[in-house]
């Protein structure tokens, strides 16, 4: 895997991602584990609010807050790329509403992202358990 093709960014917002490195590796093992070959250009994008409610109403038409946009730009099969958009001032709160630490929860929000990637849904209530259990299996191989 390709680690250097993932590439964490800043928008709207002034903030400072962690162990950079290890959420590389930690992303890297969590898609050759889901039977992905490589990893082409995989963004993260870390923003406000209003900046992701923005991304939500003029690409997926949704006037709602959330913690999280993913748009899949791949364009060969076992090969991952996209741009994951994440609101950290979401994050943040969903942390405090949920009693984990903001670390966890932005962690949690990344991989989801990746998830989404991977193929996996979220919408109906099936999907979304298994979306939940693939987040918690993945967070608990975290090293750091």
């Amino acid at each position: 895997m390709a680690l250097r093709d993932i590439s964490f960014f800043n928008e709207d917002i002034d903030y400072k991602i962690k162990d950079k490195q290890k959420i590389r590796q930690w992303i890297g093992a969590t898609i050759a584990a889901e039977g992905f070959d490589r990893i082409g250009e995989l963004n993260f994008i870390l923003c406000s609010d209003a900046y992701l409610l923005e991304i939500n109403k003029q690409y997926l038409d949704h006037d709602t807050y959330t913690d999280i946009v993913t748009f899949d730009s791949s364009e060969e099969d076992n090969v991952i790329a996209g741009d994951i958009f994440i609101s950290v001032e979401r994050t943040a709160e969903n942390a405090l509403k949920f009693g984990v630490s903001e670390r966890d929860e932005l962690h949690r929000v990344i991989i989801h992202g990746v998830l989404h990637l991977c193929g996996y849904l979220d919408k109906k209530k099936e999907a979304k358990e298994l979306m939940t259990a693939k987040e918690n299996e993945y967070l608990s191989k975290r090293v750091f």
